[in-house]
Order: structure tokens, then C-alpha cells, then sequence
């Protein structure tokens, strides 16, 4: 029962402002990583889905995610607890967060596999289809390295991860 004022739309908004440590113009709502938010008397769980196991990341999204949430009015614990059913999928990326990874220059994960079970992503700085796979392993578990051939430049995509794989 919520008693204190505080209702689950409002910590979705200040959860919204919790960027991503490693993409600053990506949400971690854009990036489809909360789950559930429980609103009880003052106490807020918040139930989040990594990308990835191992992101290094993690703990500092849990940390970003308390500091946000404690400075609301009427708080008085936030629990961040990282889950892995469901699993997280890029389908879950949001069009806003599309955008977000293009603008940080990291092409956003395709939509769909091919039949073969391959991918491919169009360049974020130009839109050109004329890219290479460079590596599969990327700086972080989630992304790819790729070439563009059109204008010449390196880029990382974030990778495909769905159920239906």
C-alpha cells in the first residue's frame, strides 16, 4: 500500500535521468533495464535487468539509481535489486534510446536476425549499409566493433540478444 505520497510514475521519471555510466545519452529506462518499481510506505524496490552478466557497470548503476531515488521526498529506503528472469533482450532498447546510442556514435542493435543467424547494422555517423564486422568482442561485452566503408570510420554497435535466438 502506498501511503507516503510517492507513486510508481514518479520514480520511472527520476529513473529516466539515470544515464547509462559508459553512454551518457541513454537512459537506463531507454535501455529497457527496469524492470518493476514497488512503492511501499516509503520503502522503493526497484527491480532491474542487466544487459549483460559481468557489465562492469552494474554497480555503479545501482549507486546512481539509489542516490536519484533517495533525494525524493517522503523516501526512506531504496532497495536496487538486479534480476536475470525475464532476461534481458535489445528489443527492450526503446526508440529513444535508438537515438541515444547513434548520437554516441554506437549503431543501435538491429531489429532482427537474419535466417542465417547474422546481423547487420547501418553506420551511425553517415547511414551507409557498407560495413564490416571488425571483431564481435568489443570494448564491453554488449557491443561490436565495426568499419564503415563509405566514410572511413570505426564504430561499435551494441549487439543483438533476443529469446528467439
Amino acid at each position: 500500500m502506498t501511503t507516503t505520497g510517492l507513486h510508481e510514475a514518479h520514480i520511472y521519471e527520476v529513473l529516466d535521468a539515470v544515464k547509462d555510466p559508459e553512454i551518457d545519452t541513454v537512459s537506463i529506462i531507454d535501455l529497457g533495464m527496469i524492470e518493476r518499481v514497488q512503492v511501499n510506505d516509503g520503502h522503493i524496490r526497484i527491480e532491474v535487468l542487466p544487459t549483460f552478466s559481468g557489465c562492469p557497470a552494474l554497480t555503479i548503476i545501482q549507486q546512481n539509481i539509489k542516490k536519484a531515488v533517495e533525494q525524493l521526498e517522503g523516501v526512506r529506503e531504496v532497495s536496487v535489486v538486479f534480476i536475470n528472469h525475464p532476461a534481458w533482450t535489445s528489443d527492450r532498447v526503446t526508440e529513444k534510446g535508438r537515438e541515444g546510442l547513434k548520437k554516441f556514435g554506437i549503431a543501435p542493435p538491429p531489429r532482427f536476425l537474419k535466417e542465417d543467424g547474422s546481423w547487420h547494422v547501418d553506420c551511425p555517423y553517415c547511414g551507409s549499409t557498407y560495413v564490416t564486422l571488425e571483431n564481435i568482442f568489443g570494448p564491453t561485452a554488449c557491443r561490436s566493433i565495426l568499419y564503415c566503408k563509405s566514410c572511413k570510420n570505426p564504430f561499435e554497435a551494441m549487439k543483438i540478444i533476443s529469446t528467439s535466438m
